[in-house]
């Protein structure tokens, strides 16, 4: 089982690290120690953790939301997170959807065909198929929309 307060703590900590500690400061108007006791895993400050809004103005800066998927993760909400460009227009309609759904599933079979040649899947390449099964699931997401808005 997770240690929750040990999965906080490690995100916290990538979060303010991400945004820089001087930037951390002046966005949260915390100090420096402060900050370092929210991700120290130091006895006294186990129970020390960032409030929300601080680490939402961080992830405001960041280009992950460190302590948001580490909170998704913990209660086992899957969340979806991009910044690609997509490579069609959006409102394409159904028709586009099945393209976009074709070349990113072959997008997925690629990465996996690379990640297992040689019988084993690092991390890096873990993170890539998670990456390419994310934006996968988001055409399907578009896609599901499409067909609501087409069934109404």
């Amino acid at each position: 089982m997770v240690d929750v307060k040990k999965y906080l703590k490690k995100h916290t900590e990538a979060l303010v690290k991400e945004v820089g500690i001087e930037n951390a400061c002046r966005l949260t108007g915390k100090s420096k120690a402060t900050l370092g006791r929210y991700y120290s895993d130091a006895a006294e400050h186990a129970d020390r953790f960032m409030p929300l809004d601080a680490a939402a103005a961080l992830e405001q800066e960041s280009e992950y939301p460190h302590v948001t998927s580490a909170l998704a993760d913990l209660a086992g909400v899957t969340i979806s997170f991009h910044l690609e460009k997509r490579n069609m227009p959006k409102g394409g309609g159904v028709n586009a959807d099945v393209v976009a759904l074709s070349q990113r599933f072959a997008m997925l079979m690629t990465e996996y065909g690379q990640a297992i040649e040689d019988g084993v899947i690092t991390i890096n390449e873990a993170k890539r198929l998670l990456r390419e099964t994310l934006a996968l699931q988001h055409v399907l997401m578009d896609m599901k929309l499409h067909l609501e808005d087409d069934a109404v």
